[in-house]
Order: C-alpha cells, then sequence, then structure tokens
C-alpha cells in the first residue's frame, strides 16, 4: 500500500518502508555467423538495428536469459561461448538505468528468422554496420571487434 505523503507501508505489519530504485538487470548477445554478427531491427522503440537481448526475468540466471532472448529474437540455439563484459553507464539506455551483461556466442542449430521484438534481422560485418545502433550497441560492437582483433578488452 502507497501513502502519497509518507511512503510505502509494508502490508503485514504497516511499517514505513523505504522505496528503493535498482537498475534492471539485461542481457545481449553478439552472436557469431558467417564473419559476422547477428543483428535484429527492432519491432519496438526505439526502431533500430541492435544485439538480440532483453531483460533477466525474476529466478533466471543471465546465461538462461541471454539463450531465451537469443531464441526469442532470432529463432537460434546458441552456445555460450564467454561472458564478454558488462555495461553499466546509467544514460547507455534512454529509457530508464539498464545494465547489461554481453555474451559471445555461435548458434548450434536452427534457422534464422526475426522473431518477438525483432521486425527484421541480418548479418553485418564490421565493415557493414548499420550507421545507427540502438542503446550503447555501437560502442558494445566496436570493444568487441577490437577483441577480435587485438585480443583486447574494453578498460574498465
Amino acid at each position: 500500500m502507497f501513502e502519497k505523503k509518507r511512503g510505502l507501508r509494508c502490508p503485514q505489519c504497516g511499517a514505513l518502508v523505504k522505496e528503493y530504485r535498482n537498475p534492471f538487470p539485461t542481457v545481449d548477445i553478439i552472436i557469431e555467423k558467417e564473419k559476422g554478427v547477428v543483428l535484429i531491427l527492432r519491432r519496438n522503440e526505439p526502431r533500430q538495428w541492435a544485439l538480440p537481448g532483453g531483460y533477466c526475468d525474476y529466478g533466471e540466471s543471465l546465461e538462461e536469459a541471454a539463450i531465451r532472448e537469443a531464441r526469442e529474437e532470432t529463432g537460434l540455439e546458441v552456445e555460450l561461448l564467454e561472458q564478454f563484459h558488462t555495461y553499466s553507464d546509467p544514460q547507455r539506455d534512454p529509457r530508464q538505468h539498464n545494465i547489461t551483461t554481453v555474451y559471445i556466442a555461435r548458434a548450434k542449430r536452427g534457422r534464422l528468422q526475426a522473431q518477438d521484438d525483432a521486425q527484421q534481422i541480418g548479418i553485418f560485418s564490421e565493415e557493414e554496420l548499420p550507421l545507427q545502433l540502438a542503446f550503447d550497441h555501437a560502442q558494445i560492437l566496436k570493444d568487441y571487434f577490437t577483441y577480435k582483433r587485438t585480443g583486447r578488452r574494453r578498460a574498465l
């Protein structure tokens, strides 16, 4: 129960409870395929090209969320190869503070097909990336391609 002037009250004991605003955990998946990476054109705002990904459900691990989101948006069953990096800039998503953990994966099976939140789907090399990418995905992909060329990860 929420009281405007006094805050949130526990429904059991009536004690005033401090209201917390926490960032939301998300995952993004860099799916390596045919000398490029899989990107989706988002069906929802912002309607731009992006890495497949989404929110981690309650009771779900980040790894499970990454596998599920890849399947839901691309039609591919993926094998996660490694956890790449976590991006936590509060400004990375204009909608709210989302923290994303990015995984590198490869397709095990399935047919590449835009599904769920994806309007279109494509495979892009570093030289062919769309000019407008959603969120901070241009930075994520820049870091990824640097890592693939040099073995160096993004500095903390």
